[in-house]
């Protein structure tokens, strides 16, 4: 079976919209800049991927993911025709750190933020009359994890409509543990790139729109096949190869397609030592001598590491990529790591080639692997 996306939305520092974000990222242009929400002297890393709505450079305030989250999900909803009515649709959300940094701002410095603000649920009731929200903390996975749940809630019946997010910001306490693990600081993300130094978190939050049955002359964006999702707790922070590769192989089981059938990868593509090593190889052992054969590209490049985001930013992507026959490139990939080195990214320029079928991966600590695939609308 397969779904409809019938909606989507985006905000993210590469841009604020689904189509500014999407044209920013075939144009190549960056989200990175110099870090703004905090205190920069306090950490040997100075860049980050941020969305740029605070009052002013090192001013933070609180509540900024769900304001991120409702701008996204008002977006899907518009684009949807659903008129800004949640009433009734379960609404999921996948995230990493939820609201934390709006608590380290009231533990710290006493920023005024209510307890009840630290579920989602409380600003999507009041901006759309939300009444079933659920919110998945799944790492960088979160946001495929929260799809997975979504179209198991249409295959059952036990909904028409399911709407889908995720959402994270920066956070102080994320920001210096980065630091902890990456010896030399990033200045931006380079994913698969052999003089990679790290991953930077970026700031974002996407969202879409889920249909059983979509309300005729309404546009469909495409349809998600299937998502496929394992915790291999192989390490609290390394990948395995091989829970990531049992995720590829279940997806593409369940939907029925083989690694011949895919023409485009949007890759988890961190930048960090251990995670494209790691997905190179699981997609090596997995697509086998067709490993060449789809376009692939790491939008992290651009957009940061956007955590429980990540997962749908690449599927708003994906399904621009079936509209318009373009795919964004990977800037900063200059000279593949060996086990990537047979793989069709896309540099320099954006590729103009049609897309029809793409996997979409999702990879977070503790082994929690996600992989989606979907198609363009028929």
């Amino acid at each position: 079976m397969s779904w409809a996306v019938t909606g989507t939305g985006a905000v993210t520092a590469a841009g604020g919209t689904v189509r500014e974000l999407f044209d920013n990222l075939c144009a190549g242009r960056s989200g990175v800049g110099e870090l703004r929400g905090f205190d920069s002297s306090r950490y040997s890393a100075r860049h980050a991927y941020e969305v740029d709505n605070r009052p002013q450079p090192g001013e933070d305030v609180p509540g900024r993911a769900t304001a991120l989250l409702v701008d996204a999900i008002g977006q899907a909803l518009r684009d949807a025709g659903l008129a800004g009515d949640l009433r009734g649709i379960p609404v999921l959300i996948g995230t990493g750190l939820r609201e934390l940094r709006s608590v380290e701002l009231r533990h710290r410095d006493g920023a005024p933020f209510a307890v009840d603000e630290m579920h989602f649920g409380t600003a999507l009731r009041r901006e759309f009359g939300a009444d079933d929200t659920h919110t998945f903390s799944n790492a960088c996975s979160a946001g495929l994890y929260a799809l997975a749940m979504g179209t198991d809630l249409l295959e059952l019946g036990a909904a028409d409509t399911v709407v889908v997010a995720g959402v994270d910001v920066l956070t102080e306490s994320m920001f210096g543990l980065l630091e902890r693990v990456q010896p030399v600081p990033p200045d931006r993300v380079r994913p698969f790139d052999r003089n990679r130094a790290g991953t930077l978190m970026g700031e974002g939050a996407a969202a879409v729109v889920l249909s059983r049955n979509p309300q005729p002359g309404r546009p469909v964006h495409g349809l998600v096949r299937g998502v496929a999702v394992n915790c291999d707790a192989y390490h609290v922070t390394a990948p395995d190869p091989a829970g990531i590769a049992a995720a590829m192989r279940d997806a593409h089981s369940r939907v029925g397609v083989k690694p011949k059938d895919i023409d485009l990868v949007m890759v988890h593509g961190t930048g960090t030592m251990l995670n494209d090593e790691a997905e190179a190889t699981a997609l090596t052992e997995v697509f086998g001598p067709d490993a060449g054969r789809p376009l692939m590209t790491a939008v992290k490049s651009m957009t940061g590491h956007t955590s429980g985001a990540s997962g749908l930013v690449n599927l708003v992507v994906a399904l621009r990529c079936f509209e318009e026959g373009r795919t964004p490139p990977t800037p900063g990939l200059d000279d593949p790591v060996d086990e990537a080195a047979a793989f069709r990214f896309v540099v320099g320029e954006e590729a103009r080639e049609p897309v029809s079928v793409a996997q979409l991966n999702a990879f977070g600590f503790g082994g929690i692997n996600a992989v989606a695939i979907v198609e363009a609308a028929r």
